[in-house]
Formats: structure tokens, C-alpha cells, sequence
């Protein structure tokens, strides 16, 4: 069976979880338990020093026995603040004073191993056991010799024990690591439940857009998914998916519109082209109009051959490498110039007046030469095609920041603003072009916004009071 990405997803963030919190839980605990051991005997150890003052000053500076009762409430009180055991013995290791006071009425004695050990060790918590009458378990041990400070040599007049049991310890630390536990498991378990849904929501966004995806595969382009507003990871996908959702759309619109159109423009020069041809063929044409259909058919011919080429060319621009348009670089005023020479009998037969701003010296800019070449002869045929008879057309080169700028006007009607929106359209042809221009197909600006696109360029356009102009950006090298 097949495990789906939100399964593998939550599966994954679980098995780290457990980890983690299992290694995390470990370690706790072995930090807890370390640390209340530590802190016990430090305890421990103050204890003993602090009740080991107070029984060495009541006795030596004091006289009180050992086995008095003010020691033995002493003991008992610090043994209810501490938790710890605390016994005095006389100097043989005869238990005087007990925080138990049943152990002071039986007349025990500590083995005289514990009392060397006392003196040997002093101050040091051991493991270790108090004695058979006393306690067979293994406790915490602390003891140390009592003695009189007023003597050279260390007099001893008794001992203190402190000693803790074990098991109490262990309860503690029990549950201080059961605490932490429990805060642990639900942490796991609060944070298994935030993955579990934010997994199951990336994962259903994930699925909408497989969806989406394969209703594109089908030709379904209309579909979108719902844009949450965020700015994070998934937000930003979705609008990129969106966007290329758009552009599939609109590629696929011009895919229609260009077969469409592209069917409209073989369409109507092959009717021509075959009813005339038929009407020579059955007689139809007097012989003395033959020459006029013929020429009507070599107008035709010429205009669909315009066509195939221009789309030979536009593929070619197209599929053509992406370093052409980028390692390239070539001097366009030269280019500009040579475009005129170019176009020179045009511009003769329509009676037209040029005027150029070119700067004199070589401005060098990056590109396909002959590409930029193809743009600059559609921008100046297309203002010698729609120039009035005996107007101007202008030229203009001029250089701001990393870009230079290139301007073809021209004279004649305005357009209006609504065909400014369409004008790079492919096959877009407005009205005046089809009375000027019969064999025009409308790929030349289109073709010129295809070449600049294709180096990273813009192209604008704007026709008020009778002047149009053209203007593009090249990057300059």
C-alpha cells in the first residue's frame, strides 16, 4: 500500500519526537538523581557540622551530659528539619543521645570499625551500615569525632552519626523524575497533536494542488487554489502556483488565438488564390483580365510566403540559445544606420524627411546583433508605413545609468488607446494597416516584443496628437 507523504511526514516528526523526549527524560533523570544525592550530602554535611558545634560547646563550655535531655531534643528537632538520623555516642561508642529515643534506652554500642572509621574519614558520607541493633539496611554515613578544644592533643569525648536512608532519597527522586515525566509525556503528546495537524493541513494543500495539477494535465486551466494571505513557505507556493496557473492559462489562450488566426491568414489567401486560379482554369476570367487575376494571385503568393517566413524567423528567435542574447555585443548606432540604408527606397517613395540624434562615436551594447538588427528595420518600416506622404520620420540614441534608449517616431494618425493595449499582439493588424499594407501579416511587433523579451528588455509606445514613437532599452556593455 501506498503510504501517502502526510503519513510518512508524521511518522518521521513522531519517531524524532519519542527520541528526543525519551533521550531528554533519560538524561533528567540521571541529572536529577546525581543532584539530589549531591545535595544531600552537602546537606548531610552541614548538619553534622553545625550540631557538632552546638554538642561540643553545651558539653565542654556547659557540663551538660551527653545524655541529657536538652541533646536529645536538639537531635530530635534537627532530625524533623533535616529528615536526617542523628545519635551521639561517648567516646567507646555507648549511644548517649538519639533523634530516636528508643534507641537511647537500650544501651547500644557502636562497633569500634565505625568509631576508627569515624576518626579515619571524618566528614565523609560513605555507605555503609550502623550496626545489627541498630540498622541492617545500607545508609548514608557521616560521622566525626567529638573533642575538647581546650586540650593540645585532640581529646575525644564522643562521636556524632548523621545518616540518611537511602530509600528516602530515592523516593524523592522518584518523584521529582515522575514530575518531569509527566510534564514531558504531555509536552509529547501536546506537541504530536500540533504535528499531527499542521502536517494533515500542509499535506491536504499539498493534495489541492496535485489536483489542481492534474485537472492542468487535462486542459483545465480555470482552476486556482484558495490564497490564504500568508507570507510563509506555503504561501508563497501557492501564489507562484497561481501565477503559473495564470501563465498556462494565457499561453494557452494565445495558443488558441494564434491557430485561430493563423488559420484566418493561410484561409483567406489560399481562397483567393484557388478561386482565381480555378476561374482561369474553366474560363470563367476573360482572357483579357487574365493578367490582372494573375497578379492578384502573385500578391497572395507573396503574402503567405511573408507569412511562413516571419514564423520561421519567430520560431527560430525562440528556440534560439540563451547566451546569443547575453554574451553578444555589437555597436547599435551602427546598426541603426545601416537599417536606414536599408530601407532608403522606401523612405524615397513615400517622400519622406529623416532626422537622427546618433552620437558619433560607437555605443556598444550587449545582444544578438542580428536579432536587434530585425527590430530596429520592423520599428522604422512600421513609422515609414504609417507615416503621412512628405512627413518625417525621427531617430534618436541617447545613454541613462546602465541602459541606452532607442527612439523611432514617426508622424500620422494617433492610435487610439485601446489598440495601444493590443499592438504587440501577434497577428494584431488595425484597420489603416489593412488599406496601406495588403500583404502585412501583424507578426512584425510582435516579433520585435518577442527579440527584446528575449533579451530581458522593454519596449513602450505612445501616439498622441499625430506622433507615435517607439522606444526600447538595450544594456549597454
Amino acid at each position: 500500500m501506498r503510504k501517502s507523504l502526510y503519513f510518512r511526514t508524521f511518522f518521521v516528526v513522531s519517531l524524532i519526537m519519542l527520541v528526543s523526549f525519551t533521550l531528554l527524560g533519560t538524561l533528567s533523570a540521571a541529572w536529577s538523581y546525581g543532584r539530589s544525592i549531591s545535595e544531600k550530602r552537602a546537606l548531610m554535611s552541614t548538619t553534622l557540622y553545625e550540631t557538632a558545634k552546638y554538642v561540643t560547646a553545651q558539653h565542654v563550655y556547659y557540663g551538660i551530659d551527653l545524655n541529657d535531655l536538652n541533646m536529645n531534643m536538639r537531635l530530635a528537632f534537627t532530625s524533623a528539619i533535616s529528615g536526617f538520623d542523628l545519635m551521639i555516642t561517648d567516646n567507646n561508642g555507648v549511644i548517649m543521645a538519639c533523634s530516636e529515643m528508643d534507641l537511647r534506652n537500650l544501651n547500644i554500642q557502636i562497633s569500634q570499625e565505625l568509631l576508627q572509621d569515624a576518626v579515619a574519614n571524618a566528614r565523609t558520607v560513605r555507605m555503609t551500615t550502623i550496626g545489627e541493633d541498630i540498622c541492617l539496611a545500607q545508609r548514608h554515613v557521616i560521622a566525626t569525632p567529638l573533642t575538647d578544644p581546650d586540650y593540645m592533643e585532640a581529646q575525644i569525648f564522643g562521636y556524632l552519626f548523621v545518616s540518611s536512608n537511602i530509600s528516602v532519597i530515592i523516593y524523592e527522586w522518584q518523584t521529582f523524575s515522575g514530575m518531569i515525566i509527566l510534564v514531558a509525556l504531555g509536552m509529547m503528546i501536546l506537541a504530536l497533536l500540533i504535528t499531527f495537524l499542521a502536517t494533515r493541513k500542509i499535506a491536504a494543500q499539498v493534495n489541492n494542488m496535485a489536483n489542481i495539477a492534474l485537472r492542468f494535465s487535462r486542459g483545465d486551466f480555470s482552476v486556482r487554489i484558495k490564497d490564504s494571505g500568508k507570507s510563509d513557505e506555503m504561501g508563497q507556493l501557492t501564489q507562484a502556483f497561481n501565477l503559473m496557473a495564470d501563465s498556462f492559462e494565457n499561453a494557452e489562450t494565445l495558443r488558441r488565438d494564434f491557430m485561430a488566426n493563423l488559420s484566418h491568414e493561410f484561409k483567406t489567401p489560399m481562397t483567393v488564390i484557388s478561386g482565381f486560379a480555378e476561374g482561369l482554369l474553366d474560363g470563367t476570367i476573360p482572357k483579357e483580365n487574365e493578367q490582372q487575376y494573375l497578379s492578384k494571385i502573385a500578391s497572395e503568393t507573396r503574402r503567405l510566403s511573408t507569412l511562413v517566413k516571419n514564423m520561421m524567423e519567430l520560431a527560430s528567435i525562440q528556440a534560439a540559445p540563451f547566451d546569443a542574447a547575453h554574451s553578444g555585443h555589437f555597436d547599435i548606432s551602427e546598426t541603426v544606420r545601416l537599417a536606414l540604408i536599408g530601407l532608403d527606397k522606401k523612405i524615397e517613395s513615400r517622400k519622406l524627411l529623416v532626422e537622427t540624434n546618433l552620437p558619433e562615436e560607437p555605443i556598444r551594447t550587449r545582444g544578438d546583433s542580428d536579432a536587434i538588427s530585425k527590430v530596429v528595420h520592423i520599428l522604422i518600416d512600421n513609422a515609414i508605413k504609417f507615416s503621412e506622404t512628405g512627413s518625417s520620420i525621427r531617430l534618436e540614441l541617447w545613454k541613462k545609468g546602465a541602459l541606452v534608449y532607442v527612439s523611432v517616431e514617426n508622424n500620422g494618425e494617433t492610435i487610439s488607446e485601446d489598440e495601444l493595449l493590443h499592438i504587440f499582439n501577434q497577428f494584431h493588424k488595425s484597420d489603416k494597416s489593412r488599406g496601406i499594407n495588403k500583404e502585412s501579416v501583424g507578426l512584425g511587433l510582435y516579433m520585435a516584443k518577442t527579440i527584446l523579451d528575449y533579451h530581458n528588455q522593454d519596449i513602450f509606445v505612445e501616439s498622441q496628437g499625430g506622433t507615435t514613437k517607439f522606444v526600447f532599452t538595450l544594456t549597454l556593455l
